[in-house]
């Protein structure tokens, strides 16, 4: 599966950082960084959850 960012989208609320620190990192200047872009499927539910609260919908999970 692959971590899939809108950056039109993004805000750089945090809400992913928050809850997935291992996979989201925002900068100094609020850019979100996606830190293991293709994460292994034994993460689906804890990205999932991270993904589901992004309040501007900027997140998705690709296969």
């Amino acid at each position: 599966m692959r971590i899939v960012v809108d950056r039109d989208l993004c805000d750089g609320i945090g809400m992913c950082q928050s809850m997935a620190h291992e996979f989201f990192e925002l900068d100094d200047d609020d850019v979100m960084h996606v830190l293991e872009e293709n994460p292994g499927e034994e993460h689906r539910k804890q990205l999932t959850a991270a993904i589901n609260s992004c309040p501007v919908l900027a997140l998705s999970l690709e296969g």
